[in-house]
């Protein structure tokens, strides 16, 4: 779907990257991704104007690694893993999973992958089928994917929950008998019930308090190294990202802005929006000054992005070189890419 609505988009030549080589190293790979949403069609049908909600994402995810994706409400985030769900079907790029390219497979072709790949939502309540109890929750997908025996599938489940910090005497209870991270908890048991490899956090401490936020987290990075377990954390609290992932990725409007190692990211931010996320974490000395970097302006419409550089508009730095032209998305050191023309004239 390369429509005269997308000519703001510079969709790359599928030859330039469809013939490489897979890493074998890597469980994830996700190679130029673009995802786009008509918001506004013809009377005949016809999509006359489009939303970029993911515009030319690429990284590689490691077996056991944990890459944190964070950014501003609406830069693309959710969409970005529902994408490589295949929740919603790419407009282009390539989506490769443990050695196999999935990016343009059928839900029947996509059956046999559903048990490797899983999610965990934001809202714990909302995604949680009210009128069952927690054991039919999660014995459902053992059952429907034959992860056990029949006769064995409690026995299992009730191991999963006790996994997961749950007593067995809640096996009969309801969602709304429980707390928020009590939820939370059954959410992932039922993620981890089919043993995936790839688990797909999309924020889910945002809607907990900051006490049972650790639990959680703590939670799962055991779950992680028990079960070894792959995940995408996608999150806009750079403290909780910086605890549980070994790889950044910070995303606007859309697109990557800035990759790399957590270290990289946090001891060297290169990209000017990076920098003014970073400020923006609280720090708990009361006598240590906070250089807050405060942005100017509102975040764009993703429907009508700015041309050249999307940050342009709010970056304190910006020149008429970052009005007109978009930067190249670049790796200047190893592993440590960015998209912003100040870094490629410093370097």
């Amino acid at each position: 779907m390369k429509n005269d609505m997308l000519k703001n988009i510079n969709f790359i030549d599928p030859d330039a990257y469809k013939s490489e080589p897979f890493d074998p190293e890597a469980i994830l790979e996700v190679r130029h991704l673009y995802k786009t949403f008509p918001i506004k069609k013809s009377l005949l049908g016809a999509t006359e104007q489009e939303l970029i909600a993911v515009n030319d994402v690429s990284f590689k995810l490691g077996r056991g690694e944990t890459i944190g994706i964070v950014g501003e409400s609406g830069c693309g985030k959710t969409t970005l893993g529902r994408t490589i769900l295949k929740l919603h079907e790419p407009t282009d790029g390539q989506i490769i999973f443990d050695g196999e390219d999935i990016t343009h497979y059928k839900p029947s072709q996509m059956r046999r992958h559903r048990t490797k790949l899983q999610i965990i939502f934001q809202d714990p309540y909302s995604s949680l089928p009210p009128r069952s109890t927690v054991g039919d929750i999660l014995s459902e997908p053992v059952k429907v994917h034959g992860i056990v025996p029949k006769d064995e599938v409690k026995d299992y489940v009730l191991e999963l929950m006790d996994k997961c910090g749950l007593r067995d005497y809640y096996y009969e209870r309801y969602p709304h008998e429980f707390s928020g991270g009590q939820r939370q908890r059954i959410c992932i048991a039922r993620a981890l019930s089919v043993n995936p490899k790839l688990v797909i956090c999309d924020e889910p401490v945002s809607a907990l308090d900051v006490s049972i936020q650790a639990q959680i987290i703590n939670l799962l990075k055991e779950l992680q190294d028990s079960m070894k377990l792959t995940y995408l954390f996608i999150s806009h609290d750079l403290s909780v990202v910086k605890f549980i992932s070994d790889k950044i990725g910070v995303m606007y409007l859309g697109s990557m802005m800035e990759f790399g190692t957590k270290k990289d990211i946090f001891e060297n931010p290169l990209h000017p929006y990076t920098k003014a996320l970073f400020s923006a974490i609280p720090n708990p000395n009361p006598d240590v000054k906070m250089n807050r970097i405060v942005l100017a302006g509102d975040i764009p419409s993703p429907a009508n992005p700015p041309s050249g550089c999307k940050f342009h508009t709010r970056c304190p730095y910006a020149t008429e070189r970052c009005r007109t032209e978009v930067p190249e998305y670049r790796e200047y050191e190893k592993g440590h890419f960015a998209a912003c023309h100040l870094v490629e004239e410093e370097a």
